[in-house]
């Protein structure tokens, strides 16, 4: 069950209905949703291969701000430079794709084919911290450079929810996956 307020907070966060969601994945200190688990398939077949969304603006925006500092191009330089954080890397990968296939066998859907990307450019790159980030709120000590992006936010919440809430409410599966849709 996902939870009506839940989803229309993850809709006014981004500014349009969630596709394909599972489960909130991590909540922001707010107590709002602020990463959702998402199907690796959208009810219509479509591959949806980012398991992990984020989908707090102030988080996003503050993850921004870091992806403009340089802070990626430097994460991949220490990516070819250090065996062990990239096999910690891999790991991380690995993890993302055992979950997702999870997910798939869960919901009675295909797996996504071998070979299709994870998110935030793992194995070999470092090229979205939201995705990275995401997936390290959702499997706290799963991903070495999601926890160190994380560990270089300001506290986005501090003022506040991102958007305003409405009361608690839950909705059947169906009603979540005509919304989701």
């Amino acid at each position: 069950m996902v939870d009506r307020a839940d989803l229309s907070a993850a809709q006014a966060q981004l500014g349009r209905p969630p596709r394909g969601v599972r489960a909130v994945a991590h909540r922001c200190p707010c107590g709002l949703p602020d990463v959702l688990e998402t199907a690796p398939r959208l009810p219509d077949g479509t591959p949806f291969p980012t398991l992990f969304y984020l989908t707090c603006p102030k988080a996003a925006s503050a993850i921004g701000t870091l992806e403009a500092s340089g802070l990626m191009r430097r994460m991949q330089a220490r990516l070819a430079e250090d065996p062990g954080l990239a096999d910690a890397y891999r790991t991380a990968h690995e993890n993302y794709l055992a979950r997702r296939d999870r997910a798939a066998a869960e919901d009675g859907m295909e797996a996504l084919p071998r070979g299709t990307q994870s998110a935030g450019g793992m194995p070999d790159r470092v090229k979205c911290l939201h995705a990275l980030v995401a997936h390290e709120l959702a499997v706290p000590g799963a991903n070495p450079f999601g926890r160190e992006a994380l560990d270089a936010l300001p506290e986005w919440w501090a003022d506040g929810p991102c958007v305003a809430a409405e009361p608690a409410g839950t909705e059947d599966s169906a009603a979540v996956e005509e919304r989701s849709s």
